[in-house]
């Protein structure tokens, strides 16, 4: 591999430690990446302890299988299919995992790897499937979205002001020849926005929406959550690793409506016992990177870190 496409594994150590592992326990990581949570899971592992780990991404499963160790077991799945997974390695879906780790988002690899079209930085084909085994491309669905839903996307999942600008440019643009290339993409972004963030490219905020739109990974997450929770025994830990607000906003409601479950049914008129019980502990507070860790790698500066634990529901 080469040192370009080498990853750095974001709050490793700190996430390893919220999983609270067992040495005999059975974890899932949901998102495998290129491994740096999972080794350092299998590290802490005792012979019994188990592994599931998965992955959209082809590459990052085929790295997965070159780990020679009989205690890992390895899915080419979604994270969104968690249970799925959890069934066809031969668990018990409800009840059966002591931690579930998901890392979201893109990573080292997938950006600096030029072909795969997430990154404005280099002119590839405008790909940006993690799954590169099914699904469009975003020159496909740029191809055939209408100019309200590529505004839509681009407002909504990257925050970007000039969403309408950008998207009229690319039908206009597309009515030429497709935008087929990140190069294009760009430079219609770029010719624009004439105005934004120091330190910002302009094309920042649409290639993001366009890839998180691809991967549908806001739905992957909300799916993942409640499988999680499922999944996990009495004590068992979910830890999320976001780098995007509307990540980590998902993640946030999910693990305090699961934890302050009476919040909105307290304006009932019910009594206290028919109130519904919490289903999770919410264990410290939200953990982002040291400043040691973001000098070390830039991309570890957005990221935020939840960590829950799954309750034990009262016996009626």
């Amino acid at each position: 591999m080469s040192s370009a496409w080498r990853h750095q594994t974001v709050l490793l150590r700190e996430a390893i430690d919220a999983l609270a592992i067992k040495p005999a326990g059975t974890y899932v990581d949901g998102t495998y990446g290129r491994g740096g949570h999972s080794r350092a899971i299998l590290e802490r592992l005792g012979p019994q302890g188990r592994l599931l780990a998965l992955d959209r991404d082809p590459q990052a499963v085929a790295s997965a299988r070159e780990i020679d160790d009989r205690r890992l077991s390895v899915a080419h799945r979604d994270f969104g299919d968690l249970a799925g997974a959890v069934h066809e390695a031969g668990l018990t879906v409800a009840g059966s995992l002591d931690g579930v780790l998901l890392d979201i988002g893109v990573s080292s690899p997938q950006l600096d790897d030029g072909d795969r079209g997430f990154s404005f930085r280099h002119d590839a084909p405008l790909d940006m499937r993690m799954d590169t085994t099914r699904g469009e491309t975003a020159a496909q669905w740029l191809f055939r979205a209408s100019l309200q839903e590529i505004t839509e996307v681009i407002r909504s999942h990257g925050q970007e002001r000039f969403a309408f600008q950008i998207a009229k440019k690319i039908v206009a643009a597309r009515s030429e020849r497709p935008v087929a290339t990140t190069g294009r993409l760009a430079a219609l972004v770029r010719e624009t926005v004439r105005t934004r963030e120091p330190g910002q490219d302009p094309a920042t905020r649409t290639f993001q929406a366009l890839r998180i739109h691809i991967n549908q990974e806001l739905e992957q997450l909300a799916l993942a959550l409640p499988q999680a929770m499922t999944a996990l025994k009495q004590g068992g830990r979910l830890v999320v690793i976001c780098f995007h607000s509307l990540e980590d906003r998902i993640v946030k409601h999910f693990m305090r409506d699961e934890a302050f479950p009476d919040r909105a049914s307290k304006k009932l008129p019910l009594r206290t016992a028919d109130l519904p019980e919490a289903r999770l502990r919410l264990v410290g507070k939200p953990t982002k990177a040291s400043p040691a860790e973001i000098a070390e790698n830039p991309r570890a500066r957005s990221a935020v870190m939840r960590t829950a634990e799954k309750l034990a529901l009262k016996v009626a």
